[in-house]
């Protein structure tokens, strides 16, 4: 799907992708979070165009984090199977039945932004625990992301519900995510489970956006504009990383989703 009526939009798309961006690039969290609330809310984007468009981002966004990430030794390939092997079938298992009941127009849009204000008001909470969940869990933590064994059957069933919750809503696979895992395997290090977690999103992200790309709930234009704006935020993000203080900056963020849910809400 291309519109080209996006395309007069441009200045505030472009901008607003630098801006999400340039928070995704100091805080690592938050392209999903962000993005869809604010094509929705301030852009006039359809909920269900803005969940599609944004999975797309974030496959083509995070795909280009994956080899660093390897390169550096921070992924655990075991544990990315096991929650690829549930978040593959939940997505798909979502997309059906998104097809399946065919909603109208007016009940999707309902449905996603009541999910992606609970997904959203999650993803706020979990940003101000993760910090401390951090703290107490690497004490004896191996060296290397792969000496820590997989969960199997948890680590499936966690995998299901994100890939369920990140296609419904785009949002989840980033801040919820690294939660539960953090949870899963205490004993893994803040730079593997954020490795890893950002490896797994890229195969979940991709088959959920080509799933709406192929119910014609994704724009091109849109998603040229996106990333036009947001590749130079997140370049210029992270070579600022470090300049303010982690609790600050987590604590912006969330105050940013809470305030995005709230304004779903009073525009639903």
């Amino acid at each position: 799907m291309f519109d080209t009526s996006v395309l007069s939009l441009w200045p505030q798309i472009v901008s607003g992708g630098l801006v999400v961006g340039f928070l995704v690039g100091m805080t690592g969290v938050g392209a999903g979070s962000l993005m869809t609330p604010f094509l929705i809310t301030k852009v006039g984007i359809s909920p269900a165009i803005a969940v599609g468009t944004d999975l797309l981002f974030a496959a083509i966004t995070k795909a280009s984090a994956v080899a660093p990430h390897h390169t550096f030794g921070h992924v655990n390939w075991r544990i990315v199977r096991w929650l690829a092997a549930g978040s593959v079938p939940g997505s798909l298992a979502m997309l059906a039945l998104i097809k399946i009941l065919e909603p109208d127009l007016a009940t999707m849009a309902a449905v996603i932004k009541t999910g992606l204000s609970a997904a959203l008001i999650l993803s706020s909470f979990a940003l101000l625990i993760y910090p401390f969940m951090k703290r107490a869990s690497f004490q004896d933590a191996p060296d290397k992301a792969d000496e820590t064994a997989a969960r199997p059957f948890p680590t499936m069933l966690l995998g299901f519900l994100l890939g369920s919750v990140v296609t419904l809503t785009s949002v989840g696979a980033g801040a919820i995510g690294v939660v539960v895992l953090t949870l899963l395997y205490p004993a893994l290090r803040p730079r593997y489970l954020i490795g890893t977690d950002i490896v797994h999103a890229v195969p979940l992200t991709l088959v959920s956006g080509l799933g709406h790309l192929g119910m014609g709930n994704a724009d091109f234009a849109l998603l040229g504009l996106l990333l036009l704006g947001s590749l130079p935020g997140i370049a210029l993000g992270s070579r600022l990383t470090g300049i303010l203080p982690d609790w600050l900056l987590r604590s912006a963020l969330a105050a940013i989703l809470v305030f995005a849910a709230y304004q779903l809400h009073a525009k639903g």
